[in-house]
Order: C-alpha cells, then sequence, then structure tokens
C-alpha cells in the first residue's frame, strides 16, 4: 500500500474558533507574547485569558512558551511553563495546580493514524493532575495522564499514564522510582 496524502481530510476537525482568530492568536504570540519582558507573566496570562485559556492565579508562563489554541488549555494556580515548552492544543491539555512543564517540553495531543494511507488525524487530551512536573525536552504523547506528583524525567517520550508519585525515564518512559517516599 502507498501513502496518498491528496486525500488527506481533516474536514472533520474543530479549531474551536474561526480561522481569523486563530490567525490573530499566532500574530500575537508571534510577537507582542514572545517579546514581552521575563517577569511579564501576569501579562502573558491576560493575552492567553483573552484568547480563551483558563489560567489560575499565580501562574508563570516564558515568553518562548508556544500554544497552538489557547482556548484549548486549562492551567491550575502556581503552575509554570518553561522556556520553549510547546503545548500543541489540538484537543484539550488540563494542567493542575503547582505543576512544572520545563524548557522544550512538547505536549502533543495530535497525531495521524499509522496505517491509513491518507494519514487521517488523531487528537486526544493530555492532563497534568497536581503537582506533575514534565522536565526538559520531554515529548508527552496524545491521551496521557500523569498523575499527581509523577514525574516525566528529562528526554523522556511518555506513552502511556504515569501513576501518581512515580518517576518515569526513557524512551519510552518506564518507572524508575518513587519521587517521595514516607
Amino acid at each position: 500500500m502507498k501513502m496518498n496524502l491528496a486525500k488527506y481530510d481533516q474536514s472533520w476537525f474543530v479549531r474551536g474558533r474561526s480561522g481569523a482568530v486563530v490567525m490573530l492568536w499566532w500574530l500575537i504570540q508571534a510577537t507582542v507574547f514572545r517579546v514581552s519582558l521575563h517577569n511579564m507573566h501576569g501579562f502573558r496570562s491576560a493575552l492567553l485569558r483573552l484568547f480563551g485559556a483558563q489560567v489560575g492565579k499565580g501562574v508563570r508562563i516564558r515568553p518562548s512558551a508556544k500554544f497552538t489554541y489557547p482556548w484549548k488549555v486549562k492551567i491550575g494556580d502556581y503552575s509554570w511553563i518553561g522556556d520553549h515548552a510547546e503545548l500543541y492544543s489540538l484537543d484539550s491539555i488540563v494542567i493542575g495546580d503547582h505543576c512544572v512543564i520545563s524548557q522544550n517540553a512538547y505536549l502533543c495531543t495530535g497525531s495521524h493514524k499509522l496505517n491509513d494511507p491518507h494519514f487521517g488525524l488523531i487528537t486526544k487530551p493530555i492532563e497534568l493532575k497536581d503537582g506533575a512536573w514534565v522536565a526538559s525536552h520531554v515529548f508527552v504523547y496524545p491521551g496521557v495522564t500523569i498523575y499527581e506528583m509523577g514525574v516525566a524525567g528529562a528526554r523522556s517520550t511518555v506513552m502511556k499514564d504515569i501513576p501518581a508519585n512515580q518517576v518515569h525515564v526513557g524512551f519510552p518512559a518506564v518507572y524508575f522510582k518513587e519521587r517521595f517516599t514516607s
């Protein structure tokens, strides 16, 4: 069987806003958001809220972080989004309270059907429960949940859920140890 991208169809996919709003967001993100000063976390949170994101209090977002569709993102109180972190939010991304998404992490809610010659789009939500940490350069697959206090170790590829209080590392990420011991 051969690939036939001429028959690719994502007409069923709903971005959640008009094309004009999507383009306006991407323009704002590439300019005003990106060049805002380091400590202007409240300003960046306000911009995200203006475009429909739910952003809690005390959230720290670096100016180089990227959000595909902010209206599909919810960030709880006192969470941090690091430099060059990317939230590819074709589907919902829910981040709990006191979570950390470190630099260059990639939360990916979209992919394609592996054995579909037309490369059909797949989207699934991602959720980080309270206290979860996605360390630097981690890739999180569509549909993954990282439970309370769970950790995806640096440079890991997370293809399945991480249970509460567990540290998972590697490619693919597997159990390494408990985060906190009694």
